[in-house]
């Protein structure tokens, strides 16, 4: 069997690099075991322009957003579902301090934020003390759907085969050659797996592990709601709540740790009762720069990669594989910032 591009992995980067590839007329098999621990299959799906303590914008968030919204907006109805939604972020400040860090931004003129009209209209549902202010426009793209409906696709379209990849079966020459597969290029979109990938385990990634709870609540839905964690709405009164941010680590599984601190501080938070449905873990394919890897090779021009998105991957995919699909068919390079290319010393 021939293809001109072999992608292995189906998260978000191998997604968006697949619709990308076929929005061009070109050929390619995607390899995928659907691993339900996988950093896409559990994250929260938010696109927030604004990040830290600081408040201050997400790196290119100004490009990176609209070009997102309308990506997902348009992959959403190839598949025939709401793939993304606006979602505001509100921010309860967790201290005085913070609340005139954020009073501080918006007196600079720092986009995205600003203060409510109304600080009492979440009193119902939560307690807080320092008020809190509103992030705008953020949004939440359906992972839980979009996903398994873009796997759906290719199956349908005998472009996926459900499996794990095995790396010594994978031969490397001029072209490609994998099983009973031959293509013109491999592409590695398969989050922290490339660490182990001989042609980019020399890449400077920073795993980090996060834990999420999926919980029942009867909460407003049009909102994400951020304290000293995030509450992002799934529907049918399901909420995501988490993460958590572990660099030393043993393996990619839930804690009892996590399930007991972050039920205290929803119990603290919150005044309606809840219950927990769920209790998901995974490790975040981050980089130490916190920029992605992106292109080709530099030594071995038949090998690419997709990847290190971190905790931005809903935000970055989009424009991401879009550079790269660039690369691939019209020989137009990533943007330095993102090109592995930066790397080539250390790469062979």
């Amino acid at each position: 069997m021939h293809t001109e591009f072999l992608i292995i992995g189906q998260g978000i980067s191998g997604t968006f690099l697949s619709w990308c590839l076929r929005r061009a007329n070109r050929s390619f098999i995607v390899i995928d075991d659907g691993d339900k621990h996988s950093s896409s299959r559990v994250a929260s799906g938010i696109i927030n322009p604004v990040t830290g303590r600081r408040i201050v914008k997400t790196w290119m968030i100004d490009e990176l957003m609209p070009f997102a919204l309308n990506s997902y907006e348009l992959l959403g109805r190839e598949l025939g579902i709401t793939a993304i939604s606006k979602k505001n972020v509100i921010d309860f400040f967790p201290s005085p301090q913070m609340l005139l860090a954020f009073r501080e931004r918006i007196r600079e003129g720092s986009g995205y934020i600003s203060f409510p009209e109304n600080e009492n209209q979440f009193r119902e549902s939560f307690n807080y003390d320092f008020g809190f202010g509103e992030i705008s426009p953020c949004y939440a793209v359906n992972l839980p759907e979009l996903l398994p409906a873009w796997r759906k696709k290719l199956i349908n379209h005998n472009q996926l085969s459900d499996e794990h990849f095995n790396f010594p079966e994978l031969t490397v020459t001029d072209k490609i050659h994998y099983k009973d597969i031959t293509a013109e290029k491999i592409i590695f979109c398969d989050g922290v797996h490339s660490a182990d990938n001989n042609y980019f385990k020399n890449l400077p990634f920073a795993f980090n592990k996060g834990e999420a709870l999926i919980i029942e609540a009867n909460l407003p839905t049009d909102k994400v709601f951020k304290k000293t964690t995030s509450i992002v709405p799934l529907g049918s009164n399901l909420f995501w709540t988490g993460s958590s941010y572990e660099w030393n680590f043993d393996n990619n599984h839930p804690t009892e740790q996590f399930r007991d601190r972050t039920l205290q501080q929803l119990k603290s938070w919150l005044k309606v009762p809840f219950k927990i449905v769920d209790h998901l873990a995974s490790v975040r394919p981050a980089t130490i720069e916190r920029r992605p890897f992106a292109g080709i090779h530099p030594h071995h021009p038949a090998v690419g990669i997709l990847n290190g998105m971190g905790t931005k991957g809903c935000s970055l995919a989009p424009w991401f594989a879009e550079q790269l699909t660039n690369q691939l068919v019209n020989n137009i390079p990533v943007i330095p910032e993102a090109n592995i290319n930066r790397f080539r010393r250390i790469l062979n």
